[in-house]
């Protein structure tokens, strides 16, 4: 690399890392919405639950300027093979953690509509599968904080998980007795398990984009695979 190059590459890897840390601060918000939309869900937290639409106006704030930033930083500047895998990796992953806050708005507004019934006899069970979801949401930030690839890839692991818990859970709400003469609250617990299922999905996501950040770079036909998910 031309020495006179070198000042021009440092200030785009500073970039680079600003991107990196607006990501981290958007994926702070993002799991503090999973944080609240468990207790508005099962703490039936109405407080949390009227939280959410803000977290989410704020998480969408983030990932327009994410957005505007990778844009600009292909447009103007000229990357190399490892700064691309970066920024166009960057760019799915916002998304990604834009359609993680988006479902935990999703299961904020399930929940008011639920707080007329009585509890219903498997919101322990979906507990349980929504606190496996929130770890995957932190471990695919933890991953991405470190741009550790194997972390990364470890989440599939968990989405393995999730989705058992997504087919045992929904036939056990299919067949339950409805609660109040109501099949409402059935139906709004089966948004909510579905709702579950994508964040998973999507965390598994950033999982493997951060890996394929630190291994390759991936072909146009990989990163069209990924763009339709």
């Amino acid at each position: 690399m031309p020495p006179e190059s070198q000042p021009l590459r440092t200030q785009f890897e500073r970039q680079l890392l600003r991107v990196q840390r607006d990501m981290l601060r958007m994926g702070a918000l993002v799991e503090n919405s999973c944080v609240l939309a468990r207790e508005a869900l099962c703490d039936r937290n109405l407080e949390a639950a009227q939280k959410l639409p803000l977290h989410d106006k704020q998480i969408d704030q983030f990932y327009r300027q994410i957005e505007l930033d990778c844009v600009n930083l292909l447009a103007l500047q000229a990357p190399v093979a490892t700064e691309l895998r970066r920024i166009s990796a960057f760019m799915q992953m916002v998304r990604d953690l834009e359609r993680i806050g988006d479902y935990a708005k999703d299961i904020g507004e399930v929940s008011i509509k639920l707080f007329p019934y009585p509890v219903h006899p498997l919101t322990e069970r979906i507990q349980t599968m929504l606190d496996r979801c929130r770890s995957m949401v932190a471990m695919s930030l933890l991953a991405l904080s470190n741009l550790d690839a194997q972390r990364g890839l470890e989440i599939k692991q968990k989405d393995d998980a999730v989705d058992l818990d997504y087919e045992e859970i929904y036939e056990l709400l299919v067949h339950h007795p409805p609660i109040s003469n109501s099949i409402e609250p059935a139906v709004l617990l089966v948004l909510v398990i579905r709702y579950l299922e994508r964040i998973a999905d999507h965390s598994t996501n950033v999982g493997k984009r951060v890996a394929f950040i630190v291994t390759r770079l991936p072909t146009l036909v990989e990163w069209s695979a990924m763009r339709s998910r």
